[in-house]
């Protein structure tokens, strides 16, 4: 099609070349290549194949060189009646394998500038065929260029062999780590050692009654990831104003009762934790956005343009609109529309590549219960989200219900749901003067 509207087509036939002449020439540098360029960046078929399969066997353990790739490459069916003489070539063609990374840089520049052609093609299309709101044709088209700023392997069939060596990567820098977890660390070590902390990808849901504290816990999270993690919070407030919120995270850091910072009438070492606590938040990179009509599709937009992301937390899913058009519920069923936006989370979790933290409210189901600890059927419009969550956290306090409890502020973290390891029990302190949480020492109990 490009040759047929006389348009040139980008790429470097010698840097494929060079390429793949090194990586014969001196499979040291394989390692390396393999983690600048992939098979897809190549434009020739016949560069292409040699590629994956020199791929291939570099990740089953396989020894490179001109005689092994060319037997590969008859087991494989992509030999053909030249290629000896064309892998000849190749090792001739390239002067050093110095310079390697130099050729990829090209390689992975020309693959770029082509993907980036088809995706102006087809925003183009979409543009002039009138199909669609300007809108929605805004979100398409930054979705596609996202894609290709963040991740041009995603989607497509991938060799099962690659998929091997990025985990077998990810294993060795798991056991390189000085954490005992893969993930965020919540600050709720715990917690952390049950859920292995808040992986990418991954759609965690945090649910309770009105004033048991999910508010609360979600910000200790922000918090905690905030300052240990260096990293991008988002925080999505639907019900509270920005303003509320940066006064619990001021109490909560400084220890200092809310009800008396928000008289201002503090005594000179409350005033003095106020400004170490204004510091240290400051020092974050916390953001926080209180539109309480935004939708799914307008949060991972502007998650999309945010460079250092590592966290996004949304407070909560029963104000939410709808995930489509933005309609409230009052316009649909409420159970469509929950599921509508439980799955919309989960792929903006793994588009984003990061952890999507949601708050939910509980039904009243457990009030008619004698044991009123939460289950997951206990979700609102629950279905949906059980499927999607790949973490479900309850919060239950006795005190709650039962105002005679010998210890009111006793909170329960029930693991519902745990797509990583166990579930369970695990207790909590929570400070309703600091809006905070602090480890109880009581042992967790096996679910």
């Amino acid at each position: 099609m490009d040759e047929l509207l006389g348009r040139r087509v980008p790429y470097s036939a010698q840097a494929e070349q060079a390429v793949l002449g090194s990586m014969l020439i001196d499979p040291r540098c394989i390692p390396d290549v393999i983690g600048k360029v992939n098979a897809e960046d190549f434009y020739v078929q016949a560069n292409r194949e040699i590629f994956e399969t020199m791929y291939s066997m570099f990740s089953f353990g396989q020894t490179v060189d001109a005689v092994t790739v060319l037997d590969q490459m008859k087991v494989r069916g992509v030999w053909k009646d030249n290629s000896r003489q064309y892998l000849v070539e190749l090792m001739q063609l390239t002067p050093t394998a110095a310079n390697v990374l130099e050729y990829a840089a090209i390689v992975r520049d020309r693959a770029l500038l082509r993907a980036l052609g088809q995706a102006g093609d087809e925003i183009s299309s979409m543009v002039y065929s009138g199909s669609g709101e300007a809108d929605a044709m805004l979100e398409a088209a930054e979705r596609k260029i996202f894609e290709l700023s963040r991740d041009r392997n995603n989607g497509g069939l991938i060799p099962v062999a690659s998929i091997v060596q990025r985990v077998f990567e990810e294993i060795s820098e798991a056991a390189a780590s000085e954490s005992a977890i893969p993930g965020l660390a919540t600050g709720l070590p715990d917690l952390d050692r049950m859920i292995l902390g808040l992986n990418p990808g991954d759609f965690a849901l945090i649910a309770a009654r009105p004033g048991v504290g999910k508010t609360s816990i979600a910000l200790n999270i922000t918090r905690s990831i905030g300052k240990s993690s260096g990293k991008t919070v988002a925080f999505f407030s639907l019900e509270m104003s920005r303003e509320q919120l940066v006064m619990r995270l001021l109490s909560a850091e400084a220890l200092v009762d809310g009800k008396k910072l928000q008289t201002g009438r503090l005594s000179d070492e409350e005033w003095r934790r106020i400004g170490s606590a204004t510091n240290v938040l400051a020092a974050t990179d916390i953001r926080i956005n209180d539109n309480p009509a935004l939708t799914v599709a307008q949060m991972n937009a502007q998650c999309r343009r945010l460079k250092n992301l590592g966290l996004v937390v949304i407070d909560y899913l029963q104000l939410m609109q709808s995930a489509g058009s933005g309609n409230s519920w009052a316009n649909e069923s409420r159970t469509q529309a929950v599921s509508d936006i439980s799955r919309m989370m989960k792929i903006m979790a793994k588009e984003l590549g990061v952890p999507v933290l949601c708050l939910s409210q509980l039904s009243r189901a457990n009030t008619q219960r004698q044991d009123k600890r939460p289950q997951l059927s206990d979700l609102r419009e629950s279905g949906a989200i059980e499927q999607d969550a790949d973490v479900v956290v309850a919060l239950h306090r006795e005190g709650y219900y039962n105002p005679e409890y010998e210890n009111p502020n006793e909170v329960e973290l029930i693991v519902l749901k745990n797509r990583r390891g166990e579930t369970g029990r695990l207790f909590m302190m929570w400070l309703p003067e600091y809006t905070s949480f602090v480890p109880l020492d009581k042992r967790h109990e096996d679910g």
